[in-house]
């Protein structure tokens, strides 16, 4: 299968700042690529290289089978982008803004319209098509942002952060949209803060800190890439921590983490099912009585502490926080117009 997006060796300084040190990654045709890192890791300057919309110190890219450095304005037809935030005019109705961007691409206006009317009815906006944007919910001016960077029906689309401030209803109603998009053959490049997002959407999962990729794969092979499972007991007394304690330390790997207020105790294990049955076996022959017992993979978010050292709530963007990597709705505005 060949790769849809290629970047090789990219280097990108503000002064002192080296906001890609180095980074390469590759995503095959079809397939979706989550690019995950803590806020300023290089997640959004990445996608501003490989969009065109800004050019690296270094570096090779390639992007829909084009040189980006050489043939810039042959990429963006190829592309559509979805910024952090809503790139929207407030002031137009959903129909308008769409047509606009048709117009923006260089499409007649009787394909603009006929595009828009499509693009409104496939994101559940038809009912709002004639409605100024700005009395749209946040989750409907994002399908909106969404529908915009498909107005040409791009095979290679880029997502930065499309998620971000949705609430969860608004957030699953997003990822099935994106689903039906990769069902359809669109190559996909997204970031994103919520793990849950990558997991369930990527096919593979880039892990970038500090302007380059520092770890590469499937979800699971990630997971892997830490450990194995972690047995998890609750005792109902406090004294029979030290029984639950010892019931773990013989089934699992390394020392037992005691939370004595929660009376419990967890311990990696490489033995899986066994080591949960000779524990409850050790436990009961103890009389120790049992109020939870629970055998857990790693999860996403163990990943990413293990990998950056923060946990990912901690890695969410500040407000007013911009250090060369979070935009502005005025940037994304002038991102939308350019690609």
């Amino acid at each position: 299968m060949p790769d849809a997006i290629v970047a090789e060796d990219l280097v990108k300084t503000y002064g002192e700042l080296r906001a890609l040190d180095g980074l390469s990654l590759e995503v095959p045709e079809g397939t979706v690529l989550g690019l995950l890192g803590p806020n300023g890791a290089g997640k959004t300057t990445t996608v501003r290289v490989l969009t065109t919309l800004l050019r690296p110190d270094s570096g090779r890219v390639r992007v829909a089978g084009v040189d980006v450095l050489a043939e810039p304005a042959m990429v963006r037809p190829r592309i559509g982008l979805s910024g952090q935030y809503a790139a929207v005019d407030e002031r137009l109705t959903g129909r308008e803004n769409l047509v606009m961007f048709g117009r923006l691409y260089h499409l007649g206006r009787k394909e603009s319209t006929a595009r828009a009317a499509a693009l409104l009815d496939r994101f559940g906006l038809g009912a709002a098509a004639d409605r100024v944007v700005q009395t749209y919910s946040g989750g409907m001016r994002r399908r909106l942002d969404l529908a915009a960077a498909l107005v040409t029906t791009p095979p290679v689309l880029f997502l930065d952060e499309p998620t971000t401030g949705l609430d969860p209803r608004a957030r699953v109603d997003m990822w099935g949209v994106i689903e039906e998009l990769v069902d359809g053959g669109t190559t996909l490049l997204l970031t994103t803060q919520y793990l849950e997002e990558a997991d369930r959407l990527a096919d593979s999962i880039a892990v970038v800190d500090h302007g380059r990729v520092i770890a590469r794969g499937s979800s699971d092979e990630l997971k892997d890439r830490i450990g194995g499972e972690t047995l998890e007991v609750v005792v109902g007394e406090d004294h029979q921590l030290p029984d639950a304690v010892s019931a773990l330390a013989a089934v699992g790997q390394g020392e037992p983490v005691v939370d004595a207020h929660a009376r419990r105790v967890k311990v990696p294990v490489t033995t899986g099912v066994r080591a949960l049955i000779e524990a409850v076996r050790r436990l009961d022959d103890a009389h120790a009585s049992i109020l939870d017992v629970a055998l857990h993979r790693p999860t996403l978010d163990d990943v990413f502490l293990t990998l950056t050292g923060r946990p990912a709530q901690e890695s969410a963007p500040a407000a007013g926080d911009t250090a060369g990597e979070d935009a502005s709705p005025a940037d994304e505005a002038q991102e939308r117009t350019s690609a």
